[in-house]
C-alpha cells in the first residue's frame, strides 16, 4: 500500500492550532486536554481521509522512444485508478538533457473520455540518450489532509536526435514539392555548364550565350541554354570545439549547425548532389561517405547525432588536412564554425587556405547578437562603458576575419540562428547555378 503522508493543509492547520494551545495553557491550564485531543482529531482526520482515497491500481510510462532537441516533447503517465483521485501530481528524476534540472513535473488530470492522464511537455536541450531514472506519482484524499504516494526506480530513456523542424517547414516543403515536378530544374537551367539545348535568342538573353554557328546554319539567332551540374560533392564540416558549444538562445551553437546543415543536406540530396558529414574537434570524430540518393537521409542524421560536446580548443590543422585527404576531386565545403578572437581564428585561416586551394569554401558563423547588443546599449555607467568599448572592439575584430575569408576566396554567411538554414541554401543554390563545383 503506498505511504499516507499529511498535506500542506494539515500542516497549515496544526500550525494553526499552535498559538491557541498556548493560549489555553498560559489562561486555562485546567484545559490542557484539548490540545492533545485536537491533535488526536487531526491524526485520524489524516488516516481516514488517507484511507478514503481513490487506489492506484496500474500505471505506465508514456514516453516517445525519439526525441528532438529543443522541441516540444510529450512525456507523461498513462494512470489507472479504483476510486477518484482529488487532485494529484506526477515527477521524473531525468537526464538533464532531457529537462533542464533533470526534473520533470506535471499534474494528474481527466481526459476527456474519463480517464486519467500524466503529461507535460518538455523541451530536450542536448543530442543523446536522456534517462529516466526514478518516478513519483501522488495524489490526495476528499478532505485534502493526507496525500497517497508512489515512488518507483525505472529504467527508460529518450534518443534525442537533432532537430529537423526546418525540413518539414512548409517554405521548404513547398520548394521540394516544386522541384518534383521540375519547377527547380527550369529555375536553375540557363546559368550552368552543362548545355541542355538550343531555343531561339530572346531580348534579355545574354548575349554571350548566343551560338553564332547554329545562328548562321539556321538564319536567325539560336542561344545555348544550359543545365546545372549534378552529381556534386558536396561537405558539411562542423567545428565541435569549445566555442561551437557555447549556447545561443538556450541551445549549443553546434545543434543549430547541425539543423541547419541537415536542411541544406536534403535539399543537395534532393537536387540530385552527393552529401558528407564531417566532424573535428581535437581530432576527427566523424566522417561519413558521400550519399546520392534521399533514402540515405536518416544515415546522415544518424551521423549528426553522435557529434559530442567538447570543452577544449579543435585542432584546425589536424582537422581541415584530414578533410582535404579524403576528397578526389573538387567539392564544396560547408565550414559551420565561429571563433572569438583574431588569434583562435589564425589556425582556421591558414586550415581554410589551404583548402581554397582546390575546392570551394563556404564558411557559416552565428551573428552575435549579444556582443551587438552590448556595443548599441546606452551606457549608464562606467562598468557600462567599458563593456560597450570591448564589445565593439570584438566585433571589428570579428568583421576582420570574416573579411579576411572573402579575400582568400571563401564565401561566408554570418545571419542569425533562425534564418541559418536557408542561408545557406541560398548560397548553395547560388554556386550550383554558376557551375562553380565541377
Amino acid at each position: 500500500m503506498p505511504p499516507i503522508v499529511p498535506t500542506a493543509r494539515t500542516v497549515m492547520l496544526a500550525a494553526l492550532a499552535a498559538p491557541v494551545a498556548a493560549l489555553l495553557a498560559a489562561f486555562a491550564p485546567g484545559a490542557w486536554i484539548a490540545a492533545p485531543a485536537a491533535a488526536g482529531t487531526l491524526l485520524v482526520l489524516v488516516l481516514l481521509d488517507g484511507t478514503m482515497a481513490a487506489r492506484l491500481t496500474e500505471w505506465h510510462l508514456a514516453i516517445p522512444p525519439t526525441a528532438e532537441i529543443g522541441q516540444p516533447t510529450a512525456v507523461g503517465l498513462s494512470l489507472d485508478f479504483a476510486g477518484t483521485p482529488h487532485g494529484g501530481d506526477f515527477a521524473f528524476a531525468c537526464d538533464p538533457r532531457l529537462a533542464g534540472g533533470g526534473r520533470i513535473d506535471g499534474a494528474i488530470t481527466r481526459g476527456a473520455e474519463g480517464d486519467w492522464e500524466a503529461a507535460t511537455v518538455t523541451r530536450p536541450t542536448r543530442r543523446g540518450m536522456g534517462s529516466i531514472d526514478h518516478v513519483w506519482i501522488g495524489w490526495r484524499g476528499p478532505l485534502g489532509l493526507a496525500r497517497r504516494q508512489v515512488s518507483a526506480a525505472v529504467e527508460a530513456a529518450v534518443r534525442i536526435r537533432p532537430d529537423l523542424s526546418p525540413v518539414r517547414s512548409p517554405a521548404l516543403q513547398t520548394l521540394l514539392r516544386d522541384a518534383h515536378f521540375g519547377l527547380m530544374a527550369r529555375r536553375l537551367r540557363g546559368e550552368g555548364t552543362q548545355f541542355e539545348a538550343l531555343v531561339e535568342y530572346q531580348p534579355g538573353m545574354d548575349r554571350r550565350r548566343i551560338d553564332w554557328k547554329s545562328s548562321a546554319k539556321h538564319v536567325r539567332l539560336n542561344a545555348r541554354e544550359n543545365e546545372v551540374e549534378r552529381n556534386n560533392q558536396i561537405v558539411f564540416a562542423f567545428d565541435c570545439g569549445q566555442t561551437m558549444c557555447e549556447p545561443v538562445d538556450g541551445l549549443p551553437r553546434i545543434d543549430r549547425a547541425i539543423s541547419a546543415a541537415l536542411t541544406s543536406a536534403y535539399v543537395a540530396l534532393k537536387g540530385g548532389d552527393k552529401v558528407s558529414l564531417f566532424a573535428f574537434a581535437q581530432r576527427p570524430e566523424v566522417a561519413t561517405p558521400f550519399y546520392a540518393e534521399t533514402g540515405a537521409f536518416g544515415r546522415l542524421q544518424n551521423a549528426a547525432a553522435e557529434l559530442d560536446y567538447h570543452t577544449a580548443e579543435p585542432n584546425f590543422t589536424l582537422g581541415l588536412a584530414t578533410l582535404a585527404s579524403r576528397l578526389q576531386r573538387r567539392s564544396l565545403v560547408i565550414l559551420f564554425s565561429d571563433f572569438t578572437d583574431p588569434t583562435s581564428a589564425q589556425l582556421m585561416l591558414e586550415g581554410v587556405g589551404r583548402l581554397l586551394e582546390t575546392h570551394i569554401v563556404l564558411f557559416v558563423t552565428f551573428e552575435d547578437t549579444e556582443l551587438e547588443e552590448l556595443a548599441e546599449a546606452e551606457p549608464a555607467a562606467m562598468p557600462d562603458i567599458a563593456g560597450s568599448v570591448a564589445a565593439d572592439t570584438l566585433l571589428t575584430q570579428r568583421a576582420l576575419v570574416l573579411s579576411r575569408l572573402r579575400q582568400m576566396g571563401a564565401d561566408v554567411i554570418e545571419a542569425p540562428w533562425q534564418s541559418l538554414g536557408f542561408a545557406v541554401i541560398d548560397r548553395y543554390l547560388a554556386i550550383k547555378r554558376r557551375g562553380r563545383i565541377g
